[in-house]
C-alpha cells in the first residue's frame, strides 16, 4: 500500500506496533498485545492518516504505535549478530498489555501499551 500510495505520488511511512483486540479483554488488563504493522499516508489538509489495509482501519483506532519509518527495515527494533553456543542463549519473554485508562473497562477510553521483557532490559509504558 506505501508504493502505491508513493507511486500516486503521496508520501507514505511504515508504521509498526501492536494492534489492540477487544475480544481478548480480562478483568484487568485488555487484550491485545498483537505485533502488528500499517502505514501512514500524508492527506494534505489533513496531515498524515493511518491506514491498516489488513483490518480495513483508517485512523488510529485500536492501533498502538511503537516505530514509524520510511521503509520496514527501518523499524526493526533489535539487530546484530551473535556468535556462542546454543546453551549460552539465556532466553527472553515478553508480556504486552494495553490497559484503559476508563475505570469501568469500556473500551471507548484510550489504551496504553506497557511491556516488560523477563530475563531482559526492555521495558515500555
Amino acid at each position: 500500500m506505501m508504493e502505491a500510495a508513493r507511486s500516486l505520488g503521496f508520501a507514505a511511512r511504515f508504521v509498526t506496533g501492536y494492534i489492540y483486540v477487544p475480544n481478548r479483554d480480562g478483568p484487568g488488563w485488555l487484550g491485545g498485545g498483537s505485533t502488528h504493522a500499517w502505514c501512514q499516508i500524508y492527506v494534505p489538509g489533513s496531515g498524515w492518516v493511518e491506514f491498516d489495509p489488513t483490518n480495513g482501519i483508517v485512523g488510529n483506532r485500536d492501533l498502538v504505535r511503537v516505530a514509524v519509518a520510511r521503509t520496514p527495515d527501518q523499524a526493526i527494533p533489535l539487530s546484530g549478530v551473535y556468535y556462542g553456543d546454543r546453551c549460552d542463549e539465556l532466553g527472553m519473554e515478553v508480556e504486552v498489555n494495553v490497559k484503559s485508562e476508563d475505570p469501568l473497562g469500556n473500551t471507548s477510553g484510550k489504551q496504553h501499551l506497557s511491556a516488560r521483557a523477563i530475563n531482559g532490559c526492555v521495558e515500555l509504558k
